[in-house]
């Protein structure tokens, strides 16, 4: 029997190093890609999008009297300074569209989405000049833009483009207000934001409806959340209402992420031998009761076709979904262990006892890591159920040295 034990401990040992290995290949595959992926994706795609609001301006021309020092006399100067006047901004009405385009590249997902914007904006001209600059910063350099609109009162205008911005000129009345529209479709990734400014910023008579096509929302950190939310048939109506804020934070959304087949995959290895741990043990106590013979090189097998899932299961999410990948696994590996008990226990131990128990260790302690936040506690709830059954089990063995079961106490 010790050395029965032994060899199952050396085993399971072996095997467990070997899972290590699994792990260790399967992150380092996932993140070596995966640095050089991200900045591919976003070359082609677009990175992260933060919009700000559009700015008015005027220019003048003031003098000014200056004093510099020539061979050691002060000398009075006039010069021009060319000053920029912004005007305020009265009213923003804006719309934005997310549409989430999540696309695979090895073994993770990125999150990238479309974005329709548009804006509505008045300004107030209160500066002396009656000629005005418009100017839309885009929310990033590296990004396309379609179907751009650019009309002040209404009316398109002659535009130019530079330096990441489109900017117009046009006439304003001194103390006559303009209007500029503004929009456009675009793509980015992981978030999009929505800035008044740099720093603490006065915000007047602003809205913006947010329209997703995602349930999962959730706002970053430095953001406000929406005045209110509704509910529709395939996402989120999202409203910011403010009469007169004061803030230094942004309205923004992060995009919602898949599962990630490479980090879930090494995860599920690492963990592996605590499944197998449970499996050899429920093995060994049944076996021992009932008089099984199992021999250790029957072990073997059995933690080789353990670790056939998660070997599949690593190569397998390069090109099928995460979910059908993890079933594949799952059917091989219990596969393997059904037919070749039935051949060396018979068929009830091998769909019964043994199915089972490797339905519940392997497939539902791997399956957990697909529940973010609740797989430690699934996996705890799994062990205590195991432990009770054991218990009962065993609870008439005499473990003084023989495997009989001992009578039951008829006085109780």
């Amino acid at each position: 029997m010790t050395r029965t034990v032994l060899a199952i401990t050396a085993i399971f040992l072996c095997t467990s190093a070997a899972w290590a290995i699994l792990g260790t290949t399967i992150l380092a595959r996932t993140y070596s890609a995966g640095s050089g992926l991200e900045p591919r994706v976003a070359s082609t795609w677009g990175g992260p999008q933060q919009q700000t609001p559009p700015s008015a301006s005027t220019s003048r021309i003031v003098t000014k009297s200056v004093e510099e020092t020539v061979n050691g006399q002060i000398v009075k100067r006039v010069v021009e300074e060319n000053v920029t006047d912004p005007l305020p901004l009265e009213r923003s009405r804006l719309r934005v569209g997310l549409d989430l385009e999540q696309r695979q590249k090895g073994l993770l997902w990125f999150t990238t989405y479309r974005v329709a914007f548009g804006g509505d904006y008045v300004f107030r001209n209160d500066t002396p000049s009656d000629q005005v600059r418009l100017t839309l910063a885009f929310p990033s350099p590296d990004a396309i833009y379609d179907d751009l609109v650019f009309r002040v009162d209404g009316r398109p205008v002659r535009t130019t483009t530079a330096n990441g911005s489109v900017s117009a000129l046009v006439t304003v009345p001194q103390g006559g207000v303009v209007r500029l529209e503004t929009g456009y479709r675009s793509q980015g990734m992981d978030t999009w934001h929505y800035s008044f400014g740099e720093g603490v910023m006065q915000v007047r008579d602003f809205q913006l409806d947010m329209k997703t096509d995602f349930d999962a929302i959730d706002f970053p950190n430095g953001t406000v959340s929406p005045t209110t939310k509704t509910r529709d048939s395939r996402g989120w109506l999202l409203n910011w209402k403010y009469s007169n804020l004061v803030t230094g934070y942004r309205i923004g959304m992060v995009m919602p992420e898949r599962i990630q087949p490479g980090p879930l995959a090494g995860r599920i290895s690492y963990f592996a031998p605590v499944s197998l741990l449970f499996f050899f043990f429920l093995m060994f106590i049944i076996t021992t009761m009932r008089r099984i013979p199992l021999h250790p090189m029957h072990y073997f097998f059995l933690a080789t076709s353990f670790f056939a899932f998660h070997l599949l299961l690593a190569y397998l999410v390069d090109h099928v979904s995460v979910h059908a990948a993890f079933a594949i696994s799952s059917a091989v590996s219990i596969f393997l262990v059904i037919s070749y008990l039935r051949i060396v226990t018979g068929p009830r131990f091998a769909f019964v006892e043994a199915g089972l128990a490797q339905l519940i260790y392997l497939v539902g302690f791997s399956y957990a890591f697909f529940f973010e936040g609740f797989t430690g506690l699934a996996i705890t709830i799994g062990a205590i159920v195991s432990l009770f059954v054991v218990m009962q089990m065993t609870a008439r063995i005499d473990w003084g040295g023989t495997t009989r079961m001992q009578p039951a106490d008829e006085s109780a």
